[in-house]
Parts: C-alpha cells; sequence; structure tokens
C-alpha cells in the first residue's frame, strides 16, 4: 500500500481542522473574552498550607467565566480551602499549546516549588493540527519535569471539542475526533507517572455541552460559568485524590530522616 495514503488523511484533516479554526476564530459576529487570572488565597490563614499552582491554556484563564470565583481553578482551590490555607497561582495563557508549557511555563511553575501542580493544556493543539505523536512528546516532556519537581501533579483531560458552537458544522466530527486522541495521548502518559491523576472531562461534556447552550460564553468558544462548574464537579475528587499523594509525599519523606 502506497505509505502516502496512510499518512495523508490525518494531516489533511489537521491542517483542514487549523484553517477552520482560524476562520472561525476571526468572526466579528461574536464578541472578544477577555483571560482571567484565577490566582489568590483560600481558606482559613490559621490552616495549614498548600500552594497550587495551575499550567496550561484559556481552560484555566477562563475567559467570559463570571463571577470568576464559579471558574474551575478557583472552585478547586476554595474546595481545598475548607481544610487548607490554599496559595492558588496561574501561570497559564490563553491560546497556549504543549509547546507554549514546555517555552514560557513550566520553569516559572517548578521555581515557586508548588506543592500541587495542575496541567490543562491540549485543546488548541487538537484544534490546530499538532501532530498527535509531537503533542504527546511534548506533554510528557512537561510532566516528567513536573513529576520529577512537585510532589503530586492533575491533569486535565481533554474533553468533547465537537461541541463547540463557534465550530463550523462540517468540522464538528473532525474536532471531537482530534480531541479524543489527545485526550488518550494524555491518557498514555499518565500512565508512566505515578504521582498523577488525570481527570475525566470527556463524560462530562459529552452530553452536556451538546444539550445545553447555556455551558458557553457568549463567544460560542470557551465555557461560561455554568460550564466551569461543572468541570468543578469532575476536578473536585481529582483535587482530594492529588491532596492524598502529596501528604504521601510528606509521609515517605519525613520516615526517611
Amino acid at each position: 500500500m502506497n505509505a502516502w495514503k496512510i499518512i495523508k488523511p490525518p494531516l489533511a484533516a489537521g491542517a483542514l481542522l487549523a484553517g477552520q479554526m482560524a476562520h472561525a476564530i476571526k468572526r466579528d459576529d461574536l464578541p472578544t473574552l477577555e483571560n482571567q487570572d484565577p490566582s489568590g488565597r483560600f481558606g482559613d490563614p490559621d490552616s495549614p498550607p498548600l500552594t497550587i499552582v495551575y499550567l496550561g491554556d484559556s481552560s484555566v484563564t477562563s475567559p467570559g467565566v463570571e463571577p470568576l470565583d464559579y471558574s474551575w481553578p478557583r472552585q478547586i482551590a476554595m474546595h481545598l480551602g475548607e481544610r487548607f490555607f490554599v496559595n492558588a497561582i496561574s501561570v497559564a495563557a490563553g491560546g497556549s499549546k504543549a509547546r507554549d508549557v514546555l517555552a514560557t511555563q513550566l520553569d516559572q511553575a517548578i521555581a515557586l516549588k508548588p506543592d500541587i501542580a495542575y496541567l490543562s493544556v491540549g485543546s488548541n493543539d487538537a484544534l490546530r493540527g499538532t501532530p498527535i505523536p509531537r503533542f504527546e512528546a511534548e506533554y510528557d516532556r512537561i510532566v516528567a519535569r513536573l513529576h520529577a519537581n512537585v510532589a503530586s501533579v492533575g491533569l486535565s483531560g481533554v474533553g468533547d471539542l465537537g461541541t463547540i458552537p463557534r465550530l463550523p458544522e462540517l468540522m464538528r466530527g473532525v474536532a471531537r475526533i482530534r480531541a479524543r486522541a489527545i485526550d488518550h495521548a494524555i491518557g498514555r502518559v499518565r500512565a508512566n507517572y505515578p504521582r498523577a491523576i488525570k481527570s475525566n472531562a470527556w463524560n462530562v461534556m459529552h452530553p452536556a455541552f451538546d444539550e445545553h447552550p447555556e455551558m458557553f460564553a457568549s463567544d460560542l468558544f470557551h465555557a461560561s460559568a455554568e460550564g466551569h462548574l461543572l468541570f468543578a464537579s469532575v476536578g473536585r475528587p481529582v483535587a482530594d485524590k492529588l491532596v492524598e499523594v502529596w501528604l504521601a509525599q510528606i509521609d515517605s519523606t519525613q520516615a526517611q530522616h
């Protein structure tokens, strides 16, 4: 069989999706929403301290989420704030792909010496045509360094991007397939790192985001406050597991001394 026939379809699909995405982003009939910083301190200052750093894309920076306390990073921080005095710090930037996290966020996050790192990236790689093997290699480099430097690492899975109403109808199926492939790549990377915990964003997005348009912000692309609250419902149990891993690491370190 001709190798070009095997290689061409996925490459062509990625390029086509990237072109359609560029066209969709430039729509003048929809608002442009500003990125936000979900950083803050949460909980009782007399509680034990916990620092959590968020890395990633606009899933962290929460464009269009009002009030910002409804964003899933703050919801998780407030949830952990019931037990700890949480210093939540975001180094995320809207539009980031895995390579951007490697280039501009990773060193900054590690330098903050967090107890927990939470990585949410992959949607832009899915929608803008990053080859899956390249994404997986870049993502693995991120997680490897976080795992080597941070006690506990959270990984956001990628949900069903075929539900995004801003995407042209014909491209939603391609977006769904690409998102699933990226989510599987994240899962494969996670399997190599015992102190990393992955959330399942796929099940929470489908069918909820298909059936309830209020899950999207006014730009018809980013998740709304309601969508973020749904993400938080998945993220809170993950956060609890991350705390367990972090505390186990503390116990292990103390036992060695």
